[in-house]
């Protein structure tokens, strides 16, 4: 390679580093910028030096704080077969519903323990329980429920009279003492809003009074279709976590006279449904926000919460930066220490490395954890372990008395193939890892792969042009600095 391309290779390096650093530390550049324009004094805006954009890292719950919340899942109107395929559905729409609210990074994981499923919620930031609950209990739960006959509306009200001045424990001496807290008017269908397509507003061309049209999946269009068909001049009651759309009287309570349930006319095909009733333009525009947010397949219930407070995330951060700077710093002492010269070099390659690989993390952006921040460590030692393979090939060249170029390019032409076959073998197994891990096994993995990949382009290209800069210069005859 000619001098030339070797000096156009170090200053793109040059300039890609000032990049990345300034990415990552604004905080001197736009000091110097603002010290200019004012020394200037520039006044437009247009010609004014720009700043770098301040962007913090993102942070993990356990570096940050935030909120842990476990729900625990209603599977008792699902088939034990479709358990699993239920769970994910749940899993999924909570995850959209809360990144909606600009949660960064949830941590979403299904949890399975003593036959129960329950869901784990992390919300990374969020300090305030109360606000991670409403983002999570505001996601709707859509249902449609069909009038009882008066026998099982009888049947419950008078179960009711039987409970009636008994206590709580006193409860399991009635028999079928539960259906007393069955709703006495409806009963559930199948159809929920696991089959929901999308909810838009419009307005009734009549009464020009805003409604919700409901768009069900071909599975949910089916499932109406025959729930229309054997309601026929039947109510069909609309629920929406648990209560009625409408609630006329505004008492939060479920009665015969709150419940908006609309006459079936005749068989609904093609899965269309429109929600009508006392709704003003604001509630609509609510209402079908929620539903497309995300309708939970299953009703939810917390049943655990946590708050991981900023203090100790900020010790577990500082704890990991020490950790990772004194690493680093013994990392870059052996190198010096065992190969002189070219440990130097390989030490500037690192820290270049660690700057571009820091710069991509906010620019993606990456949210960090403990367990990436481990991952981001362990491929510096990937990285440190290509340098070591170049350096230790370039060795023996140099003393089978070959040119310093010829040493150079050979080092790395007969390490490259243990580099490749050791970093694509770590990248596989990191790339498993991600692919079947959850939650920060995810993050180590993902962080692992980048870093892997940075520290491979660090080791053939940017060690490799510094040693190449050497070639035909004073310094190649100095033995000692290269063996």
């Amino acid at each position: 390679m000619s001098k030339k391309k070797i000096y156009f290779s170090l200053i793109s390096i040059f300039i890609l580093f000032l990049f990345a650093f300034n990415l990552n530390y604004p905080k001197y550049f736009n000091q110097g910028t603002d010290f200019l324009n004012s020394r200037f004094k520039i006044q437009d805006s247009r010609f004014k030096l720009p700043h770098f954009p301040e962007v913090p890292f993102k942070l993990g719950l356990d570096l940050q704080g935030g909120s842990h919340l476990l729900y625990e899942a209603d599977l008792s109107q699902v088939d034990p077969k479709d358990y699993d395929s239920a769970m994910e559905g749940l899993r999924d729409v909570i995850e959209r519903r809360v990144n909606l609210f600009g949660v960064t990074e949830p941590v979403v994981q299904i949890q399975k323990a003593a036959g129960n499923f329950r869901l784990i919620v992390e919300l990374a930031g969020i300090k305030d329980v109360s606000e991670a609950i409403k983002m999570i209990g505001e996601t709707p739960y859509l249902e449609f429920l069909e009038q009882r006959t008066p026998e099982e509306t009888q049947k419950i009200l008078d179960k009711r009279k039987e409970l009636e001045g008994k206590k709580i424990e006193e409860y399991s001496e009635v028999e079928d003492w539960e259906i007393a807290f069955e709703n006495p008017y409806f009963k559930p269908t199948q159809l929920t809003g696991k089959y929901l397509e999308k909810a838009q507003v419009s307005f009734d061309p009549t009464t020009s009074q805003p409604q919700i049209q409901l768009q069900f999946n071909r599975e949910g269009a089916e499932l109406f279709e025959k729930i229309t068909e054997r309601n026929i001049e039947k109510p069909l009651a609309i629920f929406l976590d648990g209560a009625s759309i409408v609630d006329t009287d505004g008492d939060g309570k479920i009665t015969l006279n709150d419940l908006y349930a609309p006459i079936v006319q005749g068989k609904i095909t093609g899965g269309q449904a429109v929600i009508t009733g006392e709704l003003n333009i604001n509630k609509a525009k609510e209402i079908a926000q929620r539903l497309n947010a995300g309708a939970l397949p299953v009703p939810i219930e917390l049943i655990s919460q946590q708050t991981v407070g900023p203090i100790l995330g900020k010790i577990s951060l500082e704890k990991s930066l020490k950790a990772g700077i004194f690493g680093f710093s013994v990392v870059i002492f052996f190198m010096i220490l065992f190969y002189r010269l070219p440990g130097i070099l390989a030490s500037l390659a690192l820290i270049i490395y660690l700057t571009l690989v820091l710069a991509i993390f906010k620019i993606i952006p990456v949210t960090l954890t403990l367990a990436g921040i481990a991952g981001l460590i362990l491929s510096i030692g990937m990285a440190v372990d290509a340098n070591i393979l170049i350096f230790s090939r370039m060795r023996e060249e140099l003393k089978e008395k070959k040119s310093f170029l010829v040493s150079v390019e050979e080092g790395f032409r007969r390490a490259w193939p243990s580099i490749r076959d050791g970093n694509v073998t770590t990248l596989i197994v990191a790339l498993i890892l991600f692919g079947f891990g959850t939650s920060f096994v995810k993050g180590f993995a993902f962080v692992l792969s980048l870093g892997i990949l940075m520290s491979m382009f660090s080791a053939i290209f940017i060690t490799k042009n510094f040693l190449r800069f050497f070639v035909g210069t004073k310094f190649e005859k100095f033995g000692w600095l290269w063996r």
